[in-house]
């Protein structure tokens, strides 16, 4: 079992505290192992078994609870008086109104509730009407690199394969074959598609999603356009293009349902200078890379997005606001914001090459305001950090989201070229001095 520390203790924080802890995420991710996680901690500091109430709904010997009567009066029998009550509601999804058990149950004293679901629409509006909001999310997402990298092996070959596979749990434990690799992400892909989508057309006052290949088509395209903004119209265009008659409100309901089932992550628009989300094209990233691969065609594979994508990705597990930056024309990969903190985040394969310097980096030169600006990128395997201290001037060479150590030869690359572009600066500067002393002496 591979340790979620970062998440346990998100969970300990939040122990004995009169509030409701929502577990979201992909199915497979491994919410129900954090949980266990969690459970064994409990045990293992004082707190008896019959303190602890687990149901975990996917499973066949709790079918007979999926009514909410049942699972309240079943949770009820087993409360222990003046001692706190640990409950763990697993894929509760499952049971139609679990709201009211919920809102019940977190009434009671001396009861602590942890509930963990596969779908966005974790909360319904009964409950958190009835609770009125107390209840705190955390989102979980398959496994990062530095949960999956192994120090004894060689981390270039170990990144390459994480873009390829991914990061959810059971193929980072089990040795599989490519082919069986394939299977088990087209096994939870079709799961996730089908089965919480069924549970979306059953849910009341929700809208229907029923073309199942109209949907994949949809995950597809979004697959293919991965940091790359998109409108519900630029897409309903491409499928009339296609002879795939649609409409916008079918395009932007099956979103919403890829959205709802944590596949899909929309990322909006923020202006810089005001900070205001604008009502622009969004950019969608998917929940995992192998997910991403399973789907696309192996020749679509693409270096710049895949890594975008990861530290789009690595942002969310360090609860990071994430919005994409726009000020007139120039573009931030991502502005993340956590503590009512800016960074301003570019994302590139390489920096090696000089005008790709130079594009990524002149859109932080044009940001006026002193928060942190950094660009991350990719090479040979590394991915690395630079802060950009003031116009190119300074680049400091950091171990970066992914955890990985920095290239020294690289380090001395962008050394030179910053001092190149230094150098340039200081030319254009000189030259545009002589030039208006000229005009200065012909006015004269």
């Amino acid at each position: 079992m591979i340790e979620r520390n970062d998440y346990l203790k998100q969970l300990l924080s939040w122990k004995d505290q009169s509030i409701i802890k929502v577990l979201t995420g992909i199915r497979h991710c491994g919410k129900s192992t954090i949980l266990k996680l969690y459970q064994e901690y409990l045990l293992n500091n004082e707190i008896n078994p019959s303190q602890i109430v687990s149901i975990d709904f996917e499973k066949l010997e709790h079918e007979n609870l999926q009514d909410y009567k049942k699972i309240y009066q079943y949770i009820k029998d087993r409360l222990v008086d003046n001692k706190m009550m640990y409950i763990f509601l697993d894929e509760i999804q499952n049971v139609p109104s679990y709201e009211k058990v919920v809102d019940s149950l977190y009434l009671k004293e001396n009861t602590d509730i942890y509930v963990a679901k596969s779908t966005a629409h974790m909360v319904s509006k009964q409950l958190v009407t009835s609770l009125n909001n107390q209840y705190i999310e955390i989102p979980i997402l398959p496994l990062s690199f530095k949960e999956v990298y192994n120090p004894q092996t060689d981390k270039e070959e170990a990144f390459q394969k994480y873009m390829k596979t991914g990061g959810f749990p059971y193929i980072n434990q089990i040795q599989l074959q490519n082919e069986q690799i394939d299977m088990y992400l087209e096994g939870i892909y079709n799961t996730v598609i089908v089965k919480d989508i069924e549970e979306r057309i059953n849910r009341k006052n929700s809208k229907n999603v029923t073309d199942i290949a109209l949907l994949k088509a949809i995950s597809k395209y979004l697959s293919s356009v991965v940091g790359s903004p998109v409108s519900i119209r630029s897409i309903t265009n491409y499928f009339k293009s296609n002879e795939r008659k649609t409409s916008p409100n079918t395009i932007s309901n099956y979103i919403e349902a890829l959205c709802e089932s944590y596949l899909y992550y929309p990322v909006e628009v923020m202006d810089i200078s005001g900070k205001e989300v604008l009502k622009s094209n969004k950019k969608y990233y998917i929940v995992d890379p192998g997910i991403r691969n399973y789907i696309l065609p192996k020749q679509f594979y693409d270096l710049g997005f895949t890594i975008e994508n990861i530290v789009y990705l690595e942002l969310l597990r360090r609860r990071y606001n994430v919005n994409i930056g726009r000020s007139g024309r120039t573009e931030v990969d991502f502005i993340a914001k956590r503590n009512d903190v800016y960074t301003y985040i570019q994302v590139t394969a390489s920096l090696v090459d000089e005008n790709t310097f130079n594009r990524e980096i002149r859109p932080l030169k044009q940001i006026e305001d002193n928060y942190e600006k950094v660009i991350e990128r990719y090479l040979r395997g590394d991915a690395s950090r630079e802060e950009v201290i003031s116009a190119g001037e300074k680049l400091k060479e950091d171990a970066a989201l992914l955890n990985v150590a920095p290239d020294k030869g690289i380090i001395a690359e962008l050394n030179k070229e910053a001092e190149i572009l230094k150098s340039e600066f200081a030319a254009m500067a000189a030259e545009i001095k002589k030039t208006e002393k000229k005009g200065k002496e012909t006015v004269n």
